[in-house]
């Protein structure tokens, strides 16, 4: 039973893979990011960064993984925006920083970027944009929509897909 299950789950990753691939290379509206800016390239206060991310990213990810659209997602950040700054403020003052958070959905400029043969080219995208403090120092970003997010860690790239995790929950529980 468990290999009829992974199969047909396997089979509709790969239709998913196929239909949704080609609109992401075409369409720049088709994705939406997230982009953190810490306050400088201070080693603690790009910890902080991350640190924050964990959180942001805990946090929407219930909320993401139900939307069917971009249009949806953007909508669930709107919607969440003030919570959002309040998730990264508490990570601030936790971690005993004073400066603040500016929270703010943008269309914003984003360089070409390639990660194991996933190019995403550089133009205009919607964005959450996260500023901590002066927003100065080297910045963190992903993809929140389609839900798959892009850690970059010394050229190691992991892909965080929401059909892994189903799959992996459905597994595990047997």
């Amino acid at each position: 039973m468990k290999k009829i299950v992974l199969v047909v789950l396997l089979c509709f990753v790969i239709v998913f893979i196929l239909i949704i691939q080609p609109q992401l290379k075409s369409d720049n509206t088709a994705y939406l990011r997230i982009h953190i800016r810490a306050n400088s390239n201070e080693y603690v206060d790009q910890s902080v960064k991350y640190a924050v991310k964990e959180s942001v990213v805990n946090y929407l990810t219930p909320y993401i993984a139900e939307c069917q659209t971009v249009d949806e997602a953007k909508n669930v950040l709107i919607n969440h925006q003030s919570s959002i700054n309040q998730v990264a403020q508490n990570v601030l003052i936790d971690n005993g920083f004073t400066y603040s958070v500016n929270v703010k959905i943008n269309n914003e400029f984003f360089p070409t970027r390639s990660y194991e043969g996933r190019v995403i080219e550089s133009g205009y995208y919607d964005a959450l944009i996260i500023e901590l403090g002066e927003g100065q120092g080297d910045n963190w970003w992903c993809v929140v929509y389609p839900p798959l997010c892009f850690v970059d860690t010394s050229n190691n790239v992991v892909y965080k897909s929401k059909i892994m995790e189903i799959i992996n929950k459905f597994f595990d529980k047997e």
